[in-house]
C-alpha cells in the first residue's frame, strides 16, 4: 500500500530556499527540500508568481530560467488555490482584522481555503492560527 502524503501549504520563501544556489542559504535550502519532500505541497497562484519574480529580481539566488522552468514543470501536478474575487475579499477582511499586509493575508486565506492544517513560512507570524490552519516557521 502506498502511503499518502499530508497536504501542507508552502509560502514563497520555502521554494526560494529550496532552489537557491546562494552559499548563505545552504542550511535552510536543505531543510526546505526536506519539508517539501515530506508533504504534498499546496500552492496558490500568488506563491508561484512571487517565486518567479523573486528569482528574476535576486540574481544572488542563482535561480536560472532553466530552474524556473523546472519548478514550473514540478509544480504542475501540485494542488493549486487560484486567486478569485471571493478569496481577495476574504483576504481584505483578514488584513483589516489583524493589520496584516495585503500579500500576507492573501497567502493565509489561500492556505485556509485549501483545507491544509499547516502553512509553512519563514516570513509570516509563527503560531498564528485561523480555524484549523496554523502558520509554522520550519527554520525555528
Amino acid at each position: 500500500m502506498i502511503a499518502m502524503l499530508e497536504n501542507a501549504f508552502f509560502d514563497t520563501n520555502i521554494f526560494l530556499y529550496a532552489y537557491s544556489l546562494d552559499p548563505g542559504d545552504q542550511a535552510k535550502g536543505a531543510q526546505a527540500r526536506e519539508f517539501l519532500s515530506a508533504y504534498q505541497p499546496v500552492l496558490s497562484t500568488q506563491v508561484l508568481q512571487e517565486f518567479i519574480s523573486a528569482s528574476l529580481r535576486k540574481p544572488r539566488l542563482g535561480i536560472t530560467e532553466e530552474k524556473i522552468d523546472l519548478v514550473l514543470e514540478l509544480t504542475a501536478s501540485f494542488p493549486f488555490v487560484p486567486l478569485t474575487h471571493d478569496l481577495i475579499l476574504d483576504a481584505t477582511e483578514l488584513r483589516r482584522r489583524f493589520s496584516l499586509s495585503h500579500w500576507d493575508s492573501t497567502i493565509i486565506v489561500a492556505a485556509h481555503a485549501s483545507g491544509c492544517r499547516t502553512l509553512y513560512s519563514e516570513d509570516l507570524q509563527h503560531g498564528f492560527t485561523l480555524d484549523q490552519l496554523t502558520i509554522t516557521n520550519p527554520f525555528l
